[in-house]
């Protein structure tokens, strides 16, 4: 059991890596403070359906795979 949650735990932190990595940075960041919004806009409607949509939800997955398996392995159940 033990083994088999560190592999799970190993491919957890090598898959965050990569998708951290593979990230485009937020350009809006100051530009949110001079009125300029993208609220309207098909990009932001349709931003879940992109690929860096999907880059983010599967950065969410691995993140929550990532603390639920740290959690367990750090327990003295195991």
């Amino acid at each position: 059991m033990k083994t088999a949650l560190t592999v799970i735990f190993i491919i957890a932190c090598i898959g965050l890596i990569i998708l951290v990595l593979m990230q485009e940075g937020k350009e809006a960041g100051l530009g949110s403070l001079t009125g300029q919004t993208t609220s309207g806009t098909y990009w932001s409607k349709n931003k879940g359906r992109s690929k860096e949509g999907t880059i983010i939800k599967m950065t969410t997955f691995f993140t929550v795979v990532f603390f639920i398996t740290a959690a367990i392995l750090c327990s003295k159940f195991i």
